[in-house]
């Protein structure tokens, strides 16, 4: 365990800031996981306010420096593809 006061306290903000990150980490699964099922089902409605919901939280994560700004673009990008796909193929 940590001597110094100051290893201390890094060891305090490394619970926190990891107990943070498996939040977001979450977050962005089941989001991603919420449109998955959503294309599988077929259902294009859930499928298109699940990419919207995706869309606006991977950009707020970026603002907050969760994420990368390249990542959530890719990220939103393969999303927006596989709904767009599934539109497609319903119409």
């Amino acid at each position: 365990m940590a001597n110094h006061k100051s290893a201390l306290k890094r060891a305090r903000q490394t619970v926190k800031r990891t107990e943070r990150n498996r939040f977001y980490k979450t977050r962005i699964k089941n989001i991603t996981r919420a449109i998955n099922e959503a294309v599988e089902a077929n259902d294009v409605e859930k499928a298109t306010t699940a990419l919207k919901l995706a869309n606006k939280n991977f950009h707020a994560y970026v603002s907050k420096g969760i994420l990368k700004k390249n990542t959530a673009a890719r990220k939103v990008s393969r999303l927006t593809r596989l709904v767009n796909k599934m539109v497609s193929e319903a119409a």
